[in-house]
């Protein structure tokens, strides 16, 4: 295998955390300190020039390192951008299973809702770096059908989540399905992101996405 072959597969594995063969990588912890310090650079000048105004070498200069060590890690801005998205998607799943651990069996909807919501860390950051690739990814079939990919991996993970917490037969009929009950709760946290963006305030949004969410999840007699 050349050089560069090799070089290739160092990336996969970095990326993916296994090799060709599907076995699990082993990481240095140098290397993955590498590879995180690059990916909070990277959020940092996102969310203060805007996605698709910040070049590879503005991201190295932000965490101190050269062009290779990126090359190194991430194969264009465009991968970096969905790991960061990943590692998002991840954390927020983390906070919902947190908050729904210590529940009881007699909690009711809204008790839930307020560990939920009480839980979430809504980062304004993320959400100014998600909304400029979005409008990135309008204007770029390829990027649009990879973020498309990802958005339905977040629904699928969620989707367990929210059948478990409600009675699918008392939902509207359209919203009776898994599949589309957790789209439309998706729909609501995105609701909430863009509003955050005009109105950072947390004490204001969380009393709405909880009345929201109510509304939308709430038993109809």
């Amino acid at each position: 295998m050349t050089e560069a072959s090799n070089s290739a597969v160092d990336r996969r594995a970095l990326r993916t955390g296994r090799r060709a063969d599907g076995t699990p990588a082993r990481v240095t912890r140098r290397r993955a300190e590498t590879r995180e310090r690059l990916l909070n650079a990277a959020l940092t000048v996102f969310a203060e020039r805007g996605f698709g105004r910040v070049g590879i070498e503005e991201i190295c200069e932000a965490a101190g390192y050269t062009r290779g060590a990126f090359y190194s890690n991430f194969d264009s801005i465009d991968q970096l951008f969905f790991v960061l998205y990943e590692r998002q998607a991840e954390l927020v799943m983390a906070q919902v299973h947190d908050a729904l651990a210590g529940a009881t069996p007699d909690e009711g909807l809204p008790a839930l809702l307020d560990r939920v919501i009480d839980a979430l860390l809504i980062d304004r950051t993320w959400v100014l770096v998600r909304t400029d690739f979005l409008l990135y990814a309008a204007r770029n079939p390829d990027t649009a059908t990879a973020l498309i990919q990802h958005r339905e991996a977040i629904r699928e993970t969620l989707q367990p989540v929210v059948a478990g917490v409600v009675d699918l037969d008392t939902m509207p009929p359209a919203l009776r399905d898994p599949e589309a009950l957790t789209a439309a709760v998706l729909a609501l946290h995105d609701a909430a992101a863009g509003r955050l963006l005009l109105e950072p305030d947390l004490a204001t949004l969380r009393p709405w996405l909880r009345d929201m969410l109510t509304a939308l999840l709430s038993p109809r007699r």
